[in-house]
């Protein structure tokens, strides 16, 4: 949250808990994907909110691809 780094990469993916996001991202992770987990808004006490799997604009169709085969 509020780290502008990240405004340029594309979401791939957008999820309601933390705990499913971090698995998701460290399966990109583990495939070889340089990503981030970004957040408009805090998120609540129990890790739920907007949370959205980004990926460099380079990596946007690969990464798509990726997920595809994950869920």
């Amino acid at each position: 949250m509020g780290d502008g780094r990240f405004d340029q990469w594309e979401t791939v993916a957008d999820f309601e808990d933390v705990e499913t996001a971090r698995a998701f991202a460290g399966q990109l992770r583990e495939l070889g994907f340089e990503v981030a987990l970004t957040a408009d808004w805090e998120l609540d006490r129990f890790g739920r909110g907007e949370i959205y799997l980004r990926v460099p604009g380079e990596s946007y169709g690969d990464a798509t691809v990726a997920l595809d085969g994950l869920d």
